[in-house]
């Protein structure tokens, strides 16, 4: 590395841990948000701006007002507020909730002006976003507010997200959210024995759920990740719900499983017991080839910096600018595990490729024919 390089990853180390400790569950992305806002300004020198959406923006004009390129990494955690952000360093690791998804991407983002500085100006304008609502019910709120805020013009969408790295995510994972509600008259659980429970129906409804054949090609997933109802443990329960979510490589067999989801939950139904389906979130599917000029870029580059590329496809907020056909990819900046769990880690000494191939990815963006594909 440079020693202009070497300094940036230092900063990018230090703004990852401040930044994992800031809480940001989704919906609650202000103050992660505000401390992006005064870095650029103070350090950067930079005008930050935030949007509808909550999301913040820089703007690093181009030569031409033609195209431009994206460049984002959500700011919001799966932590809830009262989640302890505990973080330790050992060795090559740095361990916390949320530090690779999407502490690191942040810090990354952050710190986007100075590793680009010294590339001669641009032909396309630039754009750092810190978005919102990437994570559980957010349903892309922040990328919404992007792709409507840009689509008169010709864009390229690049998510930062801190671990994958040798990932190129350019198709997006199809996924439908649904909340199933049961309701019964309830009771006392002496006197009024043999009534139906609410609670005894989602139990009996999720197993059902759980026993539905999923196909293995195209992989598809069902998770039912929250169950909640009930008053007392003396009560049969009126009332109780779960919240179910479900995933496929392929639209047509979502759109199956979401037939066989409602078709069974409405089985349930009777005189004494109703069942109340409501849709909670939607990613939509799509994706670039992956001969698009974009994925074969990624490619050179993590070949020539001793990475083997692996295309993938996830859900991220690439998702929604690859539903429309717009380039975008989603790219990790190093390796790390456990995500979503509180042993979740990063590995630091990967860093320093990461960063040298969205470096290279945005020099070589200006040179490249992509916007004309």
């Amino acid at each position: 590395m440079t020693t202009n390089l070497a300094e940036i990853y230092q900063k990018v180390i230090e703004d990852t841990c401040t930044i994992q400790q800031i809480p940001a569950p989704t919906f609650h992305e202000q103050k992660r948000a505000e401390f992006l806002s005064l870095k650029w300004e103070e350090t950067h020198d930079l005008m930050p701006e935030t949007d509808e959406a909550g999301n913040v923006l820089v703007f690093l004009p181009g030569q031409l007002d033609k195209f431009q390129v994206v460049i984002s990494a959500h700011m919001d955690s799966v932590f809830p507020l009262d989640v302890p952000l505990h973080i330790r360093r050992d060795g090559n690791r740095i361990y916390g909730p949320g530090i690779g998804d999407n502490a690191l991407g942040c810090a990354t983002l952050l710190n986007l002006p100075l590793l680009i500085k010294d590339i001669p100006s641009p032909r396309g304008n630039l754009w750092l976003a810190g978005t919102t609502g990437e994570e559980g019910l957010g349903n892309l709120k922040g990328m919404k507010a992007l792709l409507s805020r840009f689509h008169d013009t010709p864009t390229i969408y690049i998510s930062l997200e801190g671990m994958g790295l040798g990932c190129i995510l350019h198709r997006g994972l199809g996924v439908n959210r649904y909340r199933i509600e049961v309701r019964t008259p309830g009771g006392h659980s002496w006197t009024d024995a043999g009534s139906p429970s609410a609670i005894h129906e989602v139990v009996r409804l999720s197993r059902k759920l759980l026993d539905l054949p999923l196909p293995l090609s195209p992989r598809t997933t069902l998770n039912i990740g929250t169950i909640q109802g009930g008053t007392s443990i003396n009560t049969i329960a009126s009332h109780a719900s779960i919240e179910v979510d479900v995933r496929s490589e392929m639209l047509d067999t979502l759109k199956r499983m979401d037939e066989l989801i409602l078709d069974t939950a409405r089985r349930f139904e009777t005189d004494s017991v109703e069942i109340s389906i409501s849709s909670i979130g939607h990613r939509p599917a799509g994706s670039i080839s992956e001969y698009h000029p974009l994925v074969n870029l990624l490619e050179r580059i993590l070949l020539h910096l001793n990475i083997s590329p692996r295309r993938e496809i996830a859900s991220t907020e690439a998702n929604l600018p690859l539903s429309y056909g717009i380039p975008a990819v989603t790219i990790g900046i190093t390796s790390g595990a456990k995500a979503h769990t509180l042993e979740e880690y990063i590995e630091c000494q990967p860093i320093e490729k990461g960063l040298l191939q969205l470096l290279e990815l945005i020099k070589q963006i200006w040179e490249t024919s992509i916007f004309s594909s």
